[in-house]
Order: C-alpha cells, then sequence, then structure tokens
C-alpha cells in the first residue's frame, strides 16, 4: 500500500541515504560512522522524518551497555491509554528503578520519545538488558491493536537502530518481550504483526 512505498513523500530506498545525511552540512556518513554523529544526524532531521522527541528526564545512577544486538518490543499493558514516557518514568521509579526501563516509547499518533539514554543498560526484559534496546509501543495490545502510525515509527525507528548498531534486520535481531520472559507482552495482536513488523523494517533498511 501506499504506507509502504512512501514515507513523507520518500521513497524507501531513499531512506537510508537520507537518514544519514547531516541537515546542517549534508555529509554522508558511512554506515559504520560513529554512533554520535549519526545520532546528531537524526536529531537534525537527517533520518528522514525519524525525530525523537527529547523528554529530559533525571535517572538514578545508569550503567553503559557495551553490547547491542537485538531490539526487543513492548506494550504498556495494564491500560490502552496514550500515557507518556515521562509517565512510565514515574512508575518505574515507584518500584525503585533508575528510571523509565525503556530506551524508546512510542505514542498513539507515532510520536517517539526518548526514554532511558540509548547507550545505557535499559530494565525492560529480565536477563537481557544488557545487550538489548527496549522500544515500548504504548497500548494494551492483548485486547487492542496499535495504530497504524505507531506501527510505521516503530518500523522506521527500528531500522536506524539496525544501521546504528550494525543489525541486519531479521526475527533474531527484532523481538518481542515474550520470546524471552514468561510474559504475555508485547500483547497478542502486536506479537502477531512481529513478522510484517520486520518485513516493514528490512524495507527501511534496504
Amino acid at each position: 500500500n501506499d504506507r509502504r512505498s512512501v514515507v513523507f513523500g520518500m521513497k524507501r530506498r531513499d531512506f537510508i541515504k537520507q537518514m544519514m545525511l547531516g541537515a546542517a552540512g549534508a555529509v554522508l556518513l558511512p554506515l559504520a560512522g560513529p554512533l554520535a554523529a549519526a545520532e546528531a544526524a537524526w536529531q537534525t532531521g537527517g533520518a528522514a522524518g525519524v525525530r525523537v522527541k527529547e523528554t529530559y528526564l533525571s535517572f538514578r545512577s545508569l550503567t553503559n551497555r557495551e553490547q547491542t544486538d537485538v531490539i526487543i518490543l513492548h506494550h504498556i499493558g495494564n491500560t490502552n491509554a496514550d500515557v507518556s514516557a515521562a509517565t512510565v518514568h514515574q512508575w518505574h521509579l515507584a518500584n525503585g528503578w533508575a528510571g523509565i526501563g525503556y530506551h524508546y516509547l512510542i505514542r498513539k499518533d507515532g510520536t517517539i520519545e526518548r526514554g532511558r539514554p540509548r547507550d545505557t543498560v535499559g530494565a525492560h526484559c529480565y536477563g537481557e538488558n544488557w545487550h538489548s534496546v527496549g522500544v515500548n509501543i504504548v497500548g494494551n495490545f492483548e485486547t487492542n491493536e496499535p495504530t497504524a502510525a505507531q506501527i510505521d515509527a516503530a518500523e522506521r525507528l527500528v531500522a536506524v537502530l539496525c544501521r546504528l548498531y550494525g543489525l541486519r534486520p531479521s526475527g533474531e535481531t527484532i523481538k518481542g518481550h515474550r520470546d524471552f520472559n514468561a510474559t504475555a507482552c508485547p500483547g497478542e495482536n502486536l506479537y502477531a504483526m512481529l513478522p510484517d513488523v520486520v518485513a516493514g523494517v528490512q524495507s527501511y533498511y534496504m
């Protein structure tokens, strides 16, 4: 359909090229370029519509993550409300955690909010936080479905993350929480969509 062929008027084959262009100097970065430079291009709009809304959350002590080989998708689960990263941050602080355990949170309208700093160890998947990035798609997908805007944002975000960490998008590098732990997360409906999400990520990635 049209959503899978054009993103803000841009064909997918141009997506990664534009993703790596810095808005200021429009310099093409190498695919394995420094993460800091890629992040700068991302934040200045060089990521072809992938923008992360800064939340400026304050955390307790965090640990840097030294390895990243999988991206794990989650849902909120206990509510289908359009909760924010700031709200989840308060929930997780109340649990005694350092703060929000997810690195990114995707709102109902497709807005991507920053959670825990990307290169720190998260608190989203027991036993697997040391090597993973956690992405939460807001909603309860046991009883509801993610919006089209959320799925599109997730595909674009995960494609960028795969490039940043040198991962080939597949069912081995993009997982649901339940693939690792005994949990319903990311919900039956979203979990059933994972093969299509992976295909969408691959399409953006190529």
